[in-house]
This record gives C-alpha cells, sequence and structure tokens, in this order.
C-alpha cells in the first residue's frame, strides 16, 4: 500500500466516523465527551465531529503506516493542520450555502466530503515533505489547543448562528430555552 492510496481511502474513512462521532455524546454523555463531539444540531458543533473524526482516522493511520513500513514524516503536524483545514474548508464553503439555501442533508454532506478530500490531500504533502521534527510540538499543542477551545465555546457559545441549534432553539450544552 502507498500513502497516495491510504489517503484516498481515509476520505471514505473519515467520512464514515462523522457518523459515528455524531452520535457519541448522544450514546456516552459526559463531560469529557461534550469536548470531543456534539452535543447539540449547530453548525460549531458539527465542527467538533469533523475535527475529532479526522483526528481519530490520523491514529487508525499511525497503525496502518507502522504496519505497512510506509515512510512519512511530521505525523503530529500532520494530524493537527489536517484537522484544522479540513474544519475550516467546511466553513468556508458551507456558511455561504447555509445563508443562500437554507439547510440542506446532501449539501450538508456534499461539503463535508469534499473538505474531508481537501483536508486528506494537504496531509499527503505534509506526510511526504521533509523532517520538521519540532513542528510535531506545535502540532500536539495545536490539537490541546483546539480542544480547549471546544470545550470552553460548547459551554459558553456565542450568540450566533454557528453555535445556535435551530432544532432545539438552544446555544452551546445549556439546557434552558432561549
Amino acid at each position: 500500500m502507498s500513502l497516495k492510496i491510504l489517503k484516498m481511502i481515509d476520505v471514505f474513512v473519515d467520512f464514515g466516523l462523522c457518523f459515528i462521532t455524531h452520535f457519541m455524546y448522544n450514546w456516552f454523555p459526559s463531560t469529557i465527551f461534550s469536548i470531543f463531539f456534539p452535543v447539540n444540531e449547530s453548525i460549531f458543533e458539527h465542527l467538533k465531529m469533523l475535527y475529532s473524526a479526522v483526528m481519530i482516522g490520523g491514529f487508525f493511520d499511525l497503525v496502518i503506516l507502522k504496519l505497512f513500513k510506509i515512510k512519512y514524516n511530521n505525523f503530529l503536524i500532520n494530524l493537527f493542520l489536517t484537522s484544522f483545514f479540513s474544519v475550516l474548508i467546511f466553513l468556508v464553503i458551507y456558511m455561504p450555502l447555509f445563508y443562500l439555501l437554507g439547510d440542506s442533508t446532501f449539501i450538508n454532506f456534499l461539503v463535508l466530503f469534499v473538505s474531508i478530500g481537501i483536508g486528506q490531500i494537504i496531509s499527503y504533502y505534509i506526510l511526504n515533505a521533509k523532517d520538521y521534527e519540532y513542528l510535531n510540538y506545535v502540532g500536539l499543542i495545536g490539537i490541546i489547543f483546539i480542544y480547549i477551545i471546544f470545550g470552553i465555546l460548547t459551554y459558553y457559545p456565542f450568540k450566533n448562528d454557528l453555535f445556535y441549534d435551530f432544532s432545539l432553539e438552544k446555544y452551546g450544552i445549556n439546557t434552558y430555552d432561549i
């Protein structure tokens, strides 16, 4: 197996993991799971779903990379940047479509798939780049920082459309009505 084939497979694996991570908090409601997985149907909470799915997929990658002895560099910075850019690309594509066309399941899935695909292309190039060992520390710090931000914004969300769950008419994890 080559790195290129692995990255193509990853697009489908990460897409599938999004469906699992979408329901993790419902299956195992806890403070820890609220940081990593969506607690409602807001756009922000779905960003956590995407970020965590790409993270989990990245750790499966590590096992496969070692098992098949595929050459790679910069694993942690790759994991951080792939997850981060997948989320950023999703937002850049999805938000204008959301405001123009409204909420559409087909568009949600299409944008999710495209975002993951572009993220995996980025991943391929980072893993193939020369080894920047010190950047892996930056990647680890970035991963931790993003999850801290996710945790804070889950419990103290901004009051805007990105954080609003239109189906439950609430923000964040709070149980009170707005």
